[in-house]
């Protein structure tokens, strides 16, 4: 059902998104991060094609504000690599939300991501989605802990090289 249908202007509805996204500015600020009403807006657009490239739907401010408030603190994020860097993270978040089943809630697969970017992944985004989420999600949908570790098997041989 379309917004339209609903009574409900999408145009009304963007904006809204917009000026929530904005408002994370008073809290980010402290960090030297900041967004402008332009890079506001591409956030918008970049979480609309990600909820339609991954087929699904959102209501509300979905989760761009929690992504914001998790990683401005973040100490590889910078005013250089701010607003790149939310576009990012904002399509991996949709897509992995999909390859892990919906079997995490937003904020659970939202410190995931920070977790790991800070620690295992050093900042790298690449390292974020090709290895520590891919990983996450394939244990996940095998019913496996989301930490778990196809190189266990090998830390518990022997000097030997046996079990």
């Amino acid at each position: 059902m379309s917004f339209a249908i609903m009574g409900i202007s999408p145009s009304l509805i963007l904006k809204q998104a917009v000026t929530e996204i904005e408002k994370c500015n008073s809290y980010t600020s402290q960090f030297g991060l900041t967004l402008s009403h332009q890079e506001a807006i591409e956030l918008v657009e970049t979480r609309s094609l990600a909820l339609q490239s991954n087929g699904r739907i959102e209501f509300g401010g979905g989760v761009t504000n929690k992504i914001i408030k998790e990683f401005c603190h973040s100490p590889y994020v910078s005013k250089h690599n701010y607003a790149e860097t939310l576009h990012e993270l904002i399509e991996m978040f949709y897509f992995y939300k999909n390859e892990t089943l919906d079997l995490l809630s937003d904020e659970e697969l939202i410190k995931f991501m920070k977790t790991n970017f800070d620690g295992k992944c050093q900042g790298s985004l690449e390292l974020l989605a090709g290895r520590e989420l891919a990983n996450m999600a394939r244990n996940l949908r095998y019913g496996y802990s989301m930490d778990y570790s196809d190189n266990m098997a090998e830390e518990e041989e022997d000097n030997d090289g046996e079990y």
